[in-house]
Order: C-alpha cells, then sequence, then structure tokens
C-alpha cells in the first residue's frame, strides 16, 4: 500500500475506499490531488469537522494537493446526511459571512499556500447555475431508485425528505465534476455518512468524462462508551475561542476517558505513532499521556501560548500550582460577599448550575466545593472570608468542573 495511505490506516482514518489498490497505484505514480467539502451553517468549525483535515495535511505531508472546498453553495440547501430533521436555513448573507470565518480557521490550522493546499468556494459554480440546465446536463445521470437505496436518504423517509434536500447529492456530486474539470481532483474523502454522495459523484464523472476517480472515507468519531465525540455539557467543541475557551477545549481533552486516549492520541495530534502507542502504554502515567494530547491539540488549534496558558491554568485549578488567570473566569461584586452570597445564587451565577435547583442538587450529592471545601448547606451564604487576599475564590462543581471568581 502506498505509504501515504499507510499512514492513514495507522493513525485510525481509513474507514472505507472505493477503491483502494487502485487509489495506492495512483498515488505511486505522483501527487493526487484531493478535496474536503464543509457546509458554513454556523458560525464556527467544531472539532467533529476537523477529522479530515487532520488527514489533509498527513496527505499533504505525503507530497499531495490538498482543496478545502466551502460549500457557500450547498450550504444554502443543507445536507439531509446524518440529520433527523431538515436543518433550518439561514440567510446567503450569513452564509458568506460564516464560510469567511471557516476559511481563516482552516488557514490557520491547514496553512494554505495555494500550491499543496487552497480553499475554494461552490458558490462560485453553484449560485447562478440554470435549473432546466442542470437537470438535463446532470440530473439525468442520477437514479432515484439508486439515490434512495442509500443510507442517508433512507433514513429521512421515515422522518420526512424534502425535495430541496433531495437535490443535495447531485449538487455534491457536481462539485466533484467540478473540481476534476478545474484542478485534475481525483479523490474526494470526508466521514463516513458521505459515502453515498461520494460515490455518487465517482458516477458522475465516470459517465461524463470517462475517468476513474476515488472516494476514502473515515470513520465517524465515537468515544468508547458509544458517544459522539467532541460533546461536551454545553455542546459541541467549537474552534472559535469565544464560543469554546481555550481553556476549556483543553480539559475537554484532558479528562477523556483512559480507552481513548491512544485513538485521540493517533488522530488528533501529529506526533509519531510510536510516539502515541509509547505514551499510552499500559503502566504508563495515563493522566501525563492525557495532559501531553490536550496541550498538543490545544496548541494545534489556538497556538502554543494558549496551550501553556491553558495548562497553567489546569494545574492551578488541580492544587498543582500555576496561573489561574487561564481558568473560566467571572467577575463579581465583593459587597454580596461582604453581605453574605447565597450559595446558590453564586453557583448559578459562575455558570456551573444552570438553576438553583441544579445547584441545591450539587449541594446535596456533595460536588460543590469552595475554596476546595465542601460546601454542605444550601443557606449558608459565602462570605468574604473565603476570598483569598487577592479577591479571589476557586469554585469547583464535582471533579472537573471549576470557575475562579474575581470579587471586585
Amino acid at each position: 500500500m502506498n505509504p501515504a495511505l499507510e499512514t492513514i490506516k495507522e493513525r485510525g482514518f481509513l474507514q472505507q475506499c472505493t477503491d483502494l489498490e487502485g487509489l495506492s497505484k495512483l498515488m505511486d505514480e505522483g501527487p493526487v490531488t484531493f478535496y474536503i467539502g464543509c457546509d458554513p451553517t454556523g458560525p464556527s468549525l467544531h472539532i467533529g469537522h476537523m477529522v479530515p483535515f487532520f488527514a489533509l495535511r498527513h496527505l499533504r505531508d505525503a507530497g499531495h494537493i490538498g482543496i478545502a472546498l466551502l460549500g457557500g453553495g450547498t450550504a444554502r440547501i443543507g445536507d439531509p446526511s446524518g440529520k433527523t430533521e431538515t436543518r433550518k436555513m439561514i440567510s446567503y448573507e450569513a452564509i458568506d459571512a460564516n464560510a469567511e470565518l471557516f476559511r481563516k480557521q482552516l488557514d490557520r490550522f491547514v496553512g494554505f499556500d495555494g500550491r499543496t493546499s487552497f480553499p475554494a468556494n461552490n458558490k462560485d459554480w453553484l449560485a447562478d447555475l440554470n435549473y432546466i440546465d442542470f437537470l438535463r446536463d446532470i440530473g439525468s445521470h442520477f437514479s432515484v431508485n439508486r439515490m434512495l437505496s442509500f443510507e442517508a436518504y433512507k433514513a429521512r423517509l421515515e422522518t420526512g425528505l424534502s425535495f430541496v434536500e433531495f437535490n443535495y447529492q447531485l449538487l455534491q456530486s457536481y462539485d466533484f465534476l467540478e473540481l476534476y474539470r478545474r484542478h485534475g481532483c481525483r479523490l474526494q474523502i470526508g466521514g463516513d455518512d458521505q459515502w453515498g454522495n461520494i460515490v455518487a459523484g465517482i458516477e458522475l464523472i465516470r459517465r461524463i468524462e470517462g475517468a476513474e476517480v476515488f472516494g476514502l472515507t473515515f470513520p465517524l468519531v465515537m468515544t468508547h462508551d458509544g458517544k459522539k465525540m467532541g460533546k461536551t455539557e454545553k455542546g459541541a467543541l467549537f474552534l472559535d475561542p469565544t464560543m469554546t475557551s481555550p481553556y476549556e477545549f483543553f480539559q475537554y481533552w484532558r479528562n477523556v476517558s483512559d480507552a481513548d486516549v491512544l485513538k485521540f492520541l493517533l488522530m488528533f495530534t501529529f506526533l509519531p505513532a510510536e510516539e502515541c502507542r509509547t505514551l499510552a502504554a499500559p503502566g504508563k502515567d495515563i493522566n501525563g499521556a492525557k495532559e501531553r494530547l490536550a496541550w498538543e491539540v490545544t496548541a494545534l488549534i489556538h497556538g502554543k501560548d494558549e496551550a501553556d496558558k491553558a495548562l497553567a491554568g489546569a494545574k492551578a485549578a488541580f492544587g498543582g500550582g500555576g496561573d489561574r488567570s487561564a481558568m473560566p473566569t467571572v467577575e463579581l461584586p465583593k459587597a454580596r460577599f461582604e453581605e453574605g452570597y447565597p450559595v446558590l445564587d453564586l453557583f448559578v451565577d459562575a455558570a456551573l448550575a444552570q438553576t438553583k435547583s441544579e445547584a441545591r442538587r450539587l449541594i446535596q450529592q456533595g460536588g460543590a466545593f469552595v475554596a476546595d471545601a465542601a460546601w454542605k448547606d444550601e443557606k449558608v451564604p459565602v462570605g468574604a472570608e473565603a476570598l483569598g487576599s487577592d479577591g479571589e475564590l476557586v469554585l469547583r462543581a464535582g471533579k472537573k468542573r471549576f470557575c475562579r471568581i474575581v470579587a471586585r
């Protein structure tokens, strides 16, 4: 197998390939241009979006050419794959703004140089399509029966599939055709939920251009207990630091299950595979491996300075010294502590509980800590004496959620 594909397989990215032997042979002959599509349906990428882009960097490092396709056109419809209901439509202006945010985030991670990797936007060829011509020239190559055999559509037939969404596969297939014509693109990669769309694009190119192209998919990354990777109590693990702070981002990786450490080191870092296996080997310091994982991923997404700050904040939160300024921080009036801050209000104001009822349960279950001391009485307020000489206080909910309080 071609070395680039060996790397992809060794690090856990390879799920399915339309013709692994043929793709390997093509890669042996020279650089292969490939693409990944991503629809800008929100203001930030999340870590689930990034799996194919980690693979892009591995393939690029092996000499191949990667295109990051921003779906400024397809986002106007919405991909039904993996969804139980129709996506909410957003304005074209919002899609364009999101596409630019995505481009900047990907540029920071990938480093577009215009030669080995570059962005494209399918709005450039989809926005002004003539519908009648498109149906005649492209739609005529698609079988409705064949389309309905793909899992993405079969699953949605039970809950309802709009005609608009039904067109999505035609548009994604057309993207592959356009990228083949414009850039000689021979490979599409993506999550395994895109298998049907990728196969449809390959068949379209074969019928219209008589050319052989390929598709390769990655597993949908799950934690060892079957949950979708990258989901937190607050929702998705976003790349935008205003939506998920670098500290929260770091803590997600620091707190992954022991059973997931090796898999995540291989997929979400660029450490040599042997080093990943050594870090996560039985009998090794698993917490040290988690800390290394958290630092590496945070540095890749937010930069080394933010990774260092998050590490220092984590050490401070867990009593190992370090800089507490990187911890999630809330400023509250000092006067409220002087008069006695109701503890239920305090935990809600610190965003460690959404409601007073949740804060009450937290205290009753022994999970509320004020300055490292378990708070056992919901009726006793937190006074100014709990503040340190610097006017600060650390609250903790459970074992892993912290908030630094700064009293002004």
